[in-house]
């Protein structure tokens, strides 16, 4: 088990980002607050709030084991019998738990996917705050598509893999003037399918919620306003999809689009055996139930013209990719 604290202060906030080496920005990126909190913690004008508590003791247990090491060195405790140094602190004996990168992988935060070629956005490693209740989880880096996947992307996987298109293109063709719409019409294994071709995954709920809210509890994409118009739901009367790039003022912090509306999006999170958490409200949906943390779900063999998906990567998943491709080329 890694070190714990009873109650976090400026002091052992100081120390976990020092034993991180890691600048206040990253450490409040990471912990979903703002850099002038984590100066006012490590002055030690202000003890962090309960949830925030629960953040830190996240980011501590998600570190890896040297991480851990110098965190209990810098806090006076080097093992479980010195535990009673400092009051605020008690500890087991340190677990070595398979960490996962810490900071962004690459240069660039888009990157064009060298298998499909989809637009895809970094959201990096660290805690947000998930569900309705907003309980601190803490994610490992990963990628995800800026978009949804569109008719025309299912028309490339459709192509290079004589996979069956959806049931509504007449003679195998997209229903004109639809390229840029969501694809609809796929049940989860049509989904998963076309992941895999593109040597990615469907996101898992958490990284979905992730990737639409931020790190910091937001309720929409956009912030906690509740504002119909930067969305394609029931209220704004449309009664069908809407190309991809059409709501840019509705876009999460990564930049990514129709995380509220349009279509709900397959999630490779399992629910019960043969159904999956479905994500982000479509065109038929009340306003109500637009928020990221609204839960859904389905049987895997459900299609409707009003569900689609996007994809996702792990950080170093995506890495390895460009790095054999940029092989290839040379």
């Amino acid at each position: 088990m890694p070190p714990t604290v009873s109650r976090w202060t400026g002091k052992e906030a100081r120390a976990l980002r020092d034993a991180k080496r890691v600048s206040q920005v990253e450490f409040a990126a990471e912990l979903g607050v703002s850099e002038r909190m984590i100066v006012r913690w490590e002055k030690g004008n202000v003890i962090p709030r309960p949830i925030n508590q629960q953040g830190l003791d996240t980011i501590l247990s998600a570190c890896s084991p040297d991480v851990q090491a110098r965190f209990a060195e810098m806090i006076g405790l080097t093992s479980p019998a010195t535990s009673a140094q400092d009051p605020g602190v008690s500890s087991e004996q340190l677990a070595s738990p398979q960490s996962e990168p810490d900071v962004p992988v690459g240069d660039e935060d888009q990157v064009r996917h060298p298998v499909d070629g989809k637009l895809m956005t970094l959201v990096p490693a660290g805690v947000y705050f998930a569900g309705e209740n907003n309980e601190p989880v803490y994610l490992p880096a990963f990628y995800i598509d800026v978009f949804p996947t569109t008719n025309a992307d299912y028309a490339r996987f459709v192509a290079a893999t004589d996979y069956k298109p959806p049931q509504h293109w007449e003679n195998g063709d997209i229903p004109e003037g639809l390229e840029n719409h969501p694809v609809v019409f796929v049940t989860w294994h049509d989904a998963h399918a076309y992941a895999q071709w593109s040597a990615k995954t469907l996101p898992s709920a958490q990284q979905w919620e992730k990737a639409a809210r931020g790190t910091r509890g937001e309720i929409y994409p956009w912030g906690n306003q509740r504002t119909p118009p930067k969305v394609n739901c029931r209220e704004g009367g449309k009664r069908t999809t809407t190309p991809v790039d059409c709501y840019a003022s509705g876009v999460s912090p990564y930049g990514v689009y129709d995380m509220c509306g349009n279509t709900w999006d397959w999630c490779s999170t399992e629910t019960e055996p043969g159904r999956h958490e479905l994500k982000g409200s479509a065109f038929t949906s009340p306003f109500l139930r637009c928020a990221p943390s609204t839960f859904n779900d389905a049987a895997a063999d459900m299609l409707d013209d009003d569900t689609g998906f996007r994809c996702a990567t792990p950080a170093e998943t995506m890495r390895a990719l460009r790095n054999v491709r940029g092989q290839s080329a040379t």
